[in-house]
This record gives structure tokens, C-alpha cells and sequence, in this order.
């Protein structure tokens, strides 16, 4: 039932998200790399399509995102899609290590923005500096990961997933499928989004689900790592990825070993869509990045310009989504867009 309702409200930001986009594939200006704290040029209410004023906002993205990330890169193109549509300055910052990710916030509110977008991948890690925006008076909106901490932690909103909803409903899948011993690929320590996704699994499956730790940055380690482990224990017949660079690299250590295990990921790319059209993945949990950028930055702006709050003290669900044989094709048009 939770699911469920998950999905209904899904369903309801995805009309506002449509709402408030053209028609045309948005660009990634500023190249679409991890890490860059320049603002995106908003444009004018002379440079054409109806942008609201420019230069009057300055909204700071931080997240836990690695340069090179091709999901923060969708994110990143979110955010500054609608800065370019709404007239709001976006500045784009990550980094994994909550540490530096802190100062990074720290910065923003040094530089005395309008707004900021928090991913909190370590909740507690990022706990302070978060509070500090929320007292200097800056409208915070968390993304992605911290739901469950968000509210605390004084933040407006937040956009993103349930990641134990989403992996109970991803187990529920692999139960159907006939999977009863599988492996959940962890690809970043510490994240405890990444955590919920597999105890949500293990909760759903019924058989048994261990955790298996790689590092997303080492994509032939990952393989190797996951190879390894088929190997060794040819009873499983089921492989749960995190995230899409990892599930490349089961696809292909699963072919190496001879395994006859079923393959399953979160979040999803071009790749992803060919695989799981192919029949190489049962599915793809999609939780729309593009959303978890645009959203906050169009949420910020009508707080400042129009005094709304949106989600009424509760979070905005960009998902799950599940990509399956039957929409793989459809969704991989927009995925090659940077969109997906």
C-alpha cells in the first residue's frame, strides 16, 4: 500500500514537472561535468522563450556526487535546466566526502545565496552545516538521499525516492522471478540510501540477500569483485546493482563466470535500457534524476518570488519507476537526451 501510494504521488509530480518544461529536450550546458561552482547563465527576458527575470536568484546545488558521475551529471542538467527556464542563477558543487561536501555548504552560505539543494548521502556528516543554512534564513530543499532526516534538519522539502519502499518493491520483483539467494552491490561506503535499498530488498525477497562491496570509481575492480563472488557460490541466482556503471559490469562478470543469475539494478542509462530490452536485466529501478535537479531549483524560486511551499511538510516522490522490456525502448530516448 505504500508503494502504491509512493507511485500515486509519483504520478502527480511528473504532471507538475511537465508543466513547467518545453517541449524540447533541455541542453547540459556547462559541459554536464561533476564539481563546477559556476553560475549558469540564465539568460534575459530579451533572449526569447518567456525566461522569468534574471540575476535576482542564486540557488547553490551541493551534492554527494562524484565528478565523472553520469546520474549527477543528469542531475546537475536538471538543476540547470531550470535555472535557464526560470530565470535563477544555479551553481553546481559535489563531493562524496561529507567533510568537504559540509564546506562546500558552508561556502554557499559565506556567499549569501538564495537557496540550496542538499543531497545528504551521510546525514550526519553534513548535519551542521545544513542547520547553518537553515538558520542564516536560506530555503533549504534536500534531494536524492536524507529523506528520512530532511524535516529535522529544517530543510522545506525533499525530492527523491523512498530507498526502503524502493528496495522492497525491487525485491518483491526478484521474489517473482524465482530469485532466492542474491547479492546487493554497494558501490559507495556509507551511504546510507545505498543501505536502505538492500534492507528494503532483503525485507521483500524471502530467501537471502548479502551485501557486496565495490567501489563505483573502479569499474574493472567492480567486476572482478563480482565475478569472484559468482564463482564462489554458483547458489545464487540473483544480482541486485545500485547504480548503472556497476550493473555494466555485472552484466559482463555474470557472462565471465557462467552464472545463471538473474541481474537487476537501480537507476538507469542508455546501456541499461539496451540490456533490459535484451532480456540481460529483469528490470531497472528508475527514480528520475533530472526531477531530483529540476524540482528543488523551481521549488526554491516560487518560495522566494510567490511564497508557496510545496509538499506541505512531506517529501515529493520523483520515484520508483521500473523500466522493464515492455517501456525499455521508450525510455532510452529520453535517457540519450541526458534526461533519464
Amino acid at each position: 500500500m505504500k508503494f502504491l501510494k509512493c507511485l500515486g504521488v509519483l504520478a502527480s509530480v511528473v504532471v507538475l514537472a511537465a508543466a513547467g518544461c518545453s517541449n524540447n529536450a533541455p541542453q547540459n550546458t556547462g559541459g554536464g561535468s561533476s564539481g563546477s561552482n559556476e553560475p549558469t547563465s540564465s539568460g534575459s527576458p530579451d533572449s526569447g522563450g518567456g525566461a522569468a527575470p534574471s540575476d535576482d536568484i542564486t540557488v547553490a546545488v551541493v551534492s554527494h556526487g562524484k565528478a565523472g558521475d553520469t546520474f549527477w551529471d543528469i542531475v546537475k542538467t536538471g538543476a540547470e535546466s531550470a535555472g535557464k527556464e526560470l530565470g535563477v542563477n544555479v551553481t553546481y558543487n559535489g563531493d562524496g566526502d561529507p567533510a568537504k561536501q559540509s564546506q562546500l555548504i558552508d561556502n554557499a552560505v559565506a556567499q549569501k545565496v538564495d537557496g540550496l539543494v542538499v543531497s545528504m548521502a551521510n546525514p550526519d556528516g553534513v548535519k551542521g552545516s545544513v542547520e547553518k543554512a537553515v538558520a542564516a534564513g536560506i530555503p533549504v530543499i534536500t534531494m536524492n538521499s536524507g529523506l528520512e532526516q530532511s524535516k529535522a534538519f529544517g530543510a522545506l522539502t525533499h525530492v527523491g525516492q523512498s530507498e526502503e519502499l524502493a528496495g522492497e518493491a525491487a525485491g518483491e520483483k526478484l521474489k517473482e522471478a524465482g530469485v532466492t539467494k542474491a547479492i546487493c552491490v554497494v558501490h559507495e561506503a556509507g551511504n546510507v540510501g545505498l543501505e536502505a535499498r538492500c534492507n528494503g530488498a532483503r525485507k521483500t525477497l524471502g530467501g537471502t540477500l548479502d551485501n557486496l562491496q565495490v567501489d563505483v570509481s573502479n569499474a574493472a575492480d567492480a567486476q572482478n569483485t563480482i565475478k569472484s563472488k559468482l564463482l564462489a557460490d554458483k547458489s545464487i541466482n540473483g544480482v541486485l546493482t545500485l547504480n548503472p556503471v556497476v550493473a555494466k559490469a555485472a552484466v559482463q562478470a555474470k557472462s565471465e563466470a557462467g552464472s545463471q543469475a538473474q541481474l537487476a539494478t537501480f537507476d538507469i542509462s542508455a546501456d541499461i535500457c539496451d540490456a533490459v530490452a535484451a532480456g540481460d536485466m529483469l528490470f531497472a529501478v528508475d527514480q528520475q534524476p533530472y526531477l531530483q535537479g529540476y524540482l528543488p531549483v523551481s521549488f526554491i524560486a516560487l518560495k522566494i518570488r510567490n511564497g508557496n511551499d510545496v509538499g506541505g511538510g512531506q517529501p515529493v516522490y520523483s520515484g520508483p519507476g521500473f523500466v522493464t522490456k515492455e517501456n525499455a525502448a521508450q525510455v532510452k530516448q529520453f535517457a540519450a537526451n541526458g534526461t533519464r
